[in-house]
């Protein structure tokens, strides 16, 4: 199981019940208090509150986002494999990986990726929804196809995008973030997120990867206490934690609580 990594907070911007200068705002925000990463996700409808409410695309938003912050990671939290052929989510990862390297010439892009859940997207958009299973199939027919892409593009990227895999499936999820991932991330209290790490660390000794190479990752409630749920957390090896919000007003008051955890953990 990981345990080398330095602890990271990441913040997931839910791109809902807001306008994009609101958006933008707290991206900068996020930026400025010193947080590690600022996620957002692919979703075409909102996932709470009104339904039928305002909604921004990923992509378009993690591009803008490139332009407009400096230092952070930014990344979806996570982008659905259904919505977009492989390779040309490949070209739309290292081009944004591109865009937010202006200042250091090194890319700031985690391409998180997930084989999608929510029916009302694909139905929506006339994308085929099918089964679990065939669409973590597909996600394992895609990852090969992308890292195949970043190796064939001019330019390519800056660095080696890191991929995170976001769910929990043992046997199909965990065996394909062994093999392609650089961040698995979960949810769960801490014995669940033990259990999966376990697994984790089994499905890497199958295939020769050393397990701790696979940062591990996990969604918190922005009002969770890091002293009971960060640590508990941290114990079974956690060290990238993110919390989300969603707007309009995209509260980030309780984040300083979360980013003075992370402080200690790393002094």
């Amino acid at each position: 199981m990981s345990g080398t990594h330095r602890v990271r907070i990441g913040v997931q911007l839910q791109p809902q019940h807001t306008d994009y200068p609101g958006l933008r705002r707290a991206a900068a925000a996020v930026e400025e208090l010193g947080a590690d990463v600022a996620f957002n996700w692919d979703h075409f409808y909102p996932l709470s509150g009104d339904p039928e409410g305002v909604n921004f695309e990923c992509w378009t938003v993690l591009a803008a986002w490139a332009e407009a912050t400096s230092r952070i990671e930014i990344g979806a939290l996570v982008t659905c494999n259904s919505y977009r052929n492989p390779d040309l989510l490949a070209d739309m990862a290292r081009t944004v990986d591109h865009i937010s390297a202006h200042d250091t010439g090194t890319g700031r892009l985690i391409l998180g990726i997930g084989s999608g859940w929510f029916e009302k997207d694909y139905d929506a958009y006339g994308y085929e929804f099918g089964t679990a299973g065939g669409r973590l199939d597909r996600l394992a027919e895609a990852l090969p196809r992308i890292e195949k892409r970043f190796a064939a593009l001019n330019p390519t990227p800056t660095r080696h995008i890191p991929v995170l895999i976001g769910g929990g499936g043992e046997q199909k999820t965990l065996r394909m973030v062994a093999r392609h991932a650089d961040i698995w991330h979960g949810f769960g209290d801490a014995g669940t997120i033990a259990h999966k790490h376990s697994v984790l660390d089994q499905r890497c000794a199958e295939i020769g990867r050393d397990p701790g190479e696979i940062e591990r990752s996990a969604g918190v409630s922005l009002t969770d206490d890091p002293a009971v749920v960060g640590e508990a957390l941290h114990e079974v090896g956690t060290r990238l934690v993110t919390v989300s919000v969603s707007g309009p007003d995209y509260d980030l008051s309780p984040l300083r609580a979360w980013l003075d955890w992370r402080d200690e953990k790393n002094a």
